[in-house]
């Protein structure tokens, strides 16, 4: 009676461990796009979330526009939302989105700059990333290297 007991408990530690590591990942910061607020190195806890509960202001993980790597491993960006779906679009700072079509931001696309503009690939020069490439929201810097490893890419 006690061994099932404790079977329980251990496998209810298991799945919820299991439910972390899908809902959260920890991301490794990559160059200086997003100075002062993030450094190189420096890495970040993020939550998964799909793109309608996203918020402009809130800084994001998403896959790079260049998909990368020789050695397998993930590349993601970290910009911040300058608008997303529905929102009026932002001409007057994301110069690349000056003549786009509508007033509005189209479902399924976001507007992230980086917080250091002469260090950031964002939509200033490329216009919306699509949402598909979101990862997560960030919530906040960690110092742990015990967080799970973040998936590749898509």
């Amino acid at each position: 009676m006690i061994v099932t007991g404790l079977a329980a408990g251990v496998g209810a530690i298991v799945l919820g461990l299991a439910w972390l590591r899908r809902a959260y990942v920890v991301v490794t910061v990559e160059g200086e796009s997003m100075l002062p607020t993030y450094r190189p190195g420096e890495r970040v806890l993020v939550r998964r979330t799909g793109p309608r509960r996203l918020r402009t202001g809130q800084v994001v993980v998403l896959a790079r526009l260049v998909e990368a790597a020789e050695d397998g491993q993930a590349r993601w960006m970290i910009k911040r939302l300058a608008a997303v779906p529905g929102d009026p679009i932002p001409r007057a700072t994301v110069p690349a989105l000056r003549i786009a079509p509508g007033t509005r931001v189209p479902d399924g696309h976001l507007v992230v700059l980086g917080d250091n503009p002469r260090r950031s690939l964002d939509s200033r020069r490329t216009g919306y990333l699509t949402a598909d490439r979101l990862l997560g929201v960030v919530l906040r810097k960690v110092e742990s290297t015990d967080a799970p490893r973040v998936p590749r890419a898509p």
